[in-house]
């Protein structure tokens, strides 16, 4: 792979899953501070994510080899002090004087490379975080400035001497692109699915896209504790071993760490989500409660305790149940169905939201339940207090 592309691809790998790590708190955001989601401020917010991560990548990487000749072989000497320094370059590299021989000029080309990386910058900044011409504008010389000196001192002296150059014209053209970007802004407002309905307040109607999302972010909230419970789990038990027996950290071979990571990074992110939570608030899971559902009775009651579990079990909580059962299933084969049940069970789960009346699913028919916004008792008291309205 060329050198120029591996910044782009890690850039863009790493953005996802960043995106990933922020996807549920960033819909909880939304659904608080909008009433709803939107499709054109997701595609913007994880567009904003990946493109923070390739800028990082693109300026930093490939990180060389260090040798002990390394600033002989690949230093880049002082920093170029001297602004549009960039005219002289072109200069030494034109070929002849025409309008084509002068747009393929390197020099030039690299200029116009620095302005269009923080166009970009400029755009997101002021549509998605609401500031003017003038402070976005300062937010591009500051993050155009803070690249240079890491540039420029060999990421803060992590090698003896800088391999790249730190350039003012650079800083003139990063902070002039996000200028442009800053002016060019508004072109983002046509992106659709970014407008709200009503207030942030008001209760909305319960969706095919909003019930799959609320499951969507159950999957990424359960991987990403069960991600974390599984390490920090074998790392507490590498400290008490450590401490106890030992008086270090023994090696990591040396400890029995499937039963910590299964119960922390498994078991206990289950039984939190799928049991704890239910009981308690709107009786719902995570997700359902970040896209603001609750469940109720026929009559709008709050749901007893059986009727909680029953719906908590047979939907996203059974499922979770099932799957890591299958995945035991190599030291129980008596286990081994689990994984196909799990899978029915999501089939037949998503099969229900789209034939079941306003959406319910199979773990709400089964417990006997509604579902509804969870803003409407808000609602309904507002009107009251305010019965003009």
């Amino acid at each position: 792979m060329s050198t120029r592309l591996v910044p782009a691809f890690i850039g863009i790998l790493v953005g996802v899953l960043l995106a990933a790590v922020l996807f549920v708190p960033y819909i909880a955001r939304q659904y608080r501070r909008r009433g709803e989601l939107g499709m054109g401020n997701l595609a913007l917010a994880l567009a904003a994510v990946v493109y923070g991560v390739s800028l990082v990548a693109y300026v930093l990487l490939p990180f060389p080899q260090l040798t002990p000749d390394f600033c002989a072989t690949s230093g880049m000497g002082g920093p170029q002090w001297l602004p549009f320094n960039f005219l002289n370059d072109m200069k030494k590299e034109a070929t002849d004087s025409s309008v084509l021989a002068t747009l393929r000029n390197p020099a030039l080309m690299q200029v116009m490379l620095n302005v269009g990386l923080f166009v970009p910058l400029g755009m997101f900044v002021r549509h998605l975080f609401g500031r003017g011409v003038l402070v976005t504008t300062a937010i591009g010389l500051g993050v155009s400035l803070l690249i240079e000196v890491t540039q420029g001192t060999g990421i803060w002296f992590a090698y003896p001497c800088a391999y790249r150059l730190f350039d003012v014209d650079d800083l003139i053209m990063n902070t002039a692109g996000a200028l442009a970007g800053a002016w060019a802004a508004p072109v983002l407002r046509a992106v659709p699915g970014q407008r709200i309905t009503a207030l942030p307040g008001a209760p909305r109607p319960v969706t095919r896209s909003r019930r799959l999302l609320a499951a969507l972010c159950d999957m990424t909230a359960y991987t990403m504790l069960s991600a974390l419970g599984s390490s920090g789990g074998l790392l507490v038990l590498m400290a008490a071993q450590g401490m106890l027996f030992h008086g270090t950290a023994p090696r990591t071979e040396d400890i029995p760490g499937s039963w910590a990571a299964g119960l922390f990074g498994v078991w206990l992110p289950w039984f939190v989500l799928a049991i704890v939570l239910p009981l308690v608030g709107s009786s719902t899971s995570l997700g359902q409660r970040i896209v603001q559902l609750k469940a109720t009775t026929a009559d709008g009651a709050a749901p007893g305790t059986g009727a909680r579990l029953l719906r908590s079990l047979t939907g996203t909580g059974g499922y979770f149940l099932l799957a890591q059962l299958g995945d035991a299933s190599a030291d129980v084969p008596a286990l081994e169905a689990c994984s196909s049940l799990a899978q029915l069970l999501a089939l037949v789960s998503l099969i229900g939201l789209f034939t079941t009346a306003q959406h319910r699913g199979l773990s709400y028919k089964f417990a006997g339940l509604r579902i509804a916004d969870a803003r409407t008792d808000l609602e309904q008291t507002e009107l009251v207090k305010n019965p003009q309205n």
